[in-house]
This record gives structure tokens, sequence and C-alpha cells, in this order.
């Protein structure tokens, strides 16, 4: 009997479902995350339309992990919801990063940005919102509505997991 398979169906064929972790060494664990963080990287360059928030989510996760200080940054957008840039705006301590909404504003009208998405981390390892984000989440939004730019969502970024604010109805 032919086979009906097409060349693409073969290359569409998952090659690392047999990969096995307890198999792997670390310079081939190292390998494995620097391939996932270069394809969603490629799903997230200048020009990509933000198309799903898992892959946001696990993009900003590899971003962000062995971060030990707190960073905040957006994801510009666009009004079809395809990348201007991902920009990593301010550091900060263990616990926290002063971010300021005159900045941000400015930032996203100078890669006249249509809409955003905030994320930091917490090097806590716990992803649950503080009220100090809640509110910086708030005036960000307050701030950027005045420009006529739309606030996404943001998402925090820890170890144990993350959080996105439009899934927990936050913003």
């Amino acid at each position: 009997m032919v086979s009906t398979a097409s060349p693409i169906a073969v290359n569409r064929k998952n090659r690392f479902q047999k990969v096995n972790l307890a198999t792997l060494n670390d310079a081939e664990k190292q390998s494995l995350l620097t391939l996932a963080f270069a394809v969603l990287q490629d799903l997230h360059q200048p020009g990509a339309e933000i198309s799903s928030p898992l892959q946001t989510r696990n993009y900003l996760r590899l971003l962000l992990a062995d971060r030990k200080t707190e960073v905040f940054g957006c994801l510009f957008l666009d009004n079809q919801h395809r990348v201007i840039n991902t920009t990593e705006m301010f550091q900060g301590t263990v616990d926290s990063a002063s971010v300021y909404p005159r900045v941000v504003v400015q930032q996203a009208l100078s890669v006249n940005a249509a809409a955003v998405l905030f994320f930091h981390n917490h090097p806590s390892g716990v992803a649950e919102p503080s009220h100090a984000d809640e509110a910086i989440t708030r005036r960000l939004k307050e701030a950027l509505a005045l420009v006529d730019i739309r606030v996404l969502d943001h998402f925090i970024v820890a170890a144990g997991g993350s959080l996105s604010f439009a899934e927990q109805g936050l913003i």
C-alpha cells in the first residue's frame, strides 16, 4: 500500500515528543531552553501578531526566569496587535521596582503604539499581585487612555507560575 502522507505532514511530526527531561544533562537542558526562547522570541519579534496569551506568557517566563531583581516592561503593539517592540523599562530591587507613568506614555508615543501589555517579575516566586501592582496598573491604564492607547493585560511572572490581570478580571 502506498502512503498518502504529504511531505508537509511528515515535517510536522513532533521530534521532541520522545525527549525525556530526566535523561538530559545540564548542557542539553540549557540548549533546550535556548531553543525554546529563540522560538518564543521569533513569535514576538517586531511585526509578529500576538495570537496566543499562552505563547506570550511562556515568552515572558523565559525572558524573566532567572532575574534576581524586579524588572518592569512593556510589549508595545500596533492596531492589529502586532509587536512593535518589547522593552524592559525599569529595574528594581528584590521586592519592588519604581514605575513612572510619564516614561511609559512617552515610550508608547515614541513607537506609535496603539496597545500595550505590561509585564514584571516577582523574584520571590509568588505570582500574586500586590496592592502596589494593582495601583500602578490602574494609573498606567488611566494615563495611556488619555492618549488613546489601550492596555490589554499585565502579566506577573514568577518561578512558581504567572498571572494575567485580564484573566483575573483586574483590567
